[in-house]
């Protein structure tokens, strides 16, 4: 009988764990109401009147919302609560973040998002943060759920992938992607899980980047290799 007793459940422990999952689905339709209701009425506000409004309504949906950060029309973002934007970010025209549960992305101070980028965790447990002063052209593409880490002084040409995700013979892998300061990655360059770009360096345009490159190399081809040193600072 005391071990009948010993696996069965505590009852109390039972119904707070019924009552704090109920109170997280509640604050999580909460959140997504909020989301619909302010990308709805002021998303497709052209500026400046949009802009204004924005910046002054928009700091109430996501986890930090720096100063004069600028968002333009036509923007979607799911999962905003898990969104920190620092100061002076810009988010053109139809970006698309979607950031899922217990994952988080932090975009740092000066960067900017320019037309088309989507930035989607993929899964839980994801992080993804873009260093201060770092650029990504139009329709660059990143995607978890391994974490991404992109460095300061970034530029990221349009088209380029970051897929922190692999079909391997055990199944999905999530390495995770780091990007360090002062690199260059020119149109239509993708990055596979598991790599890490040095500082300073420069990838060709429509390279594909499968294995890790040292700092201050410029690398080209499919799969991308080093042809010889950079100068430094992302310069060829």
């Amino acid at each position: 009988m005391a071990e009948l007793l010993e696996n069965e459940p505590n009852q109390p422990d039972v119904e707070a764990a019924t009552a704090l999952e109920s109170l997280s689905r509640t604050a999580a339709h909460w959140h997504r109401l909020r989301e619909v209701a302010l990308t709805g009425l002021l998303g497709g506000i052209p500026r400046p009147l949009g802009t204004g409004l924005r910046r002054r309504f928009y700091p109430f949906m996501f986890a930090h919302f720096g100063h004069g950060a600028y968002i333009q029309a036509g923007c979607e973002f799911l999962g905003a609560e898990r969104i920190d934007l620092q100061d002076a970010v810009k988010i053109l025209r139809d970006v698309r973040l979607n950031i899922t549960t217990n994952s988080c992305l932090r975009v740092g101070r000066d960067v900017c998002l320019d037309r088309g980028v989507d930035i989607n965790t993929a899964g839980e447990d994801c992080v993804i943060e873009i260093g201060e002063r770092s650029y990504l052209g139009p329709y660059v593409c990143m995607a978890g759920p391994g974490h991404i880490k992109i460095g300061q002084h970034c530029l990221i040409a349009a088209q380029s992938g970051l897929y922190a995700n692999n079909h391997r013979a055990y199944g999905l892998s999530r390495e995770g992607i780091e990007i360090e300061d002062h690199c260059w990655l020119g149109t239509g360059v993708k990055v596979l899980d598991g790599v890490k770009i040095g500082r300073g360096s420069v990838i060709g345009a429509g390279s594909v980047v499968t294995k890790n490159i040292p700092p201050a190399s410029i690398a080209v081809g499919v799969p991308a290799k080093v042809i010889k040193a950079s100068k430094g600072e992302g310069v060829c």
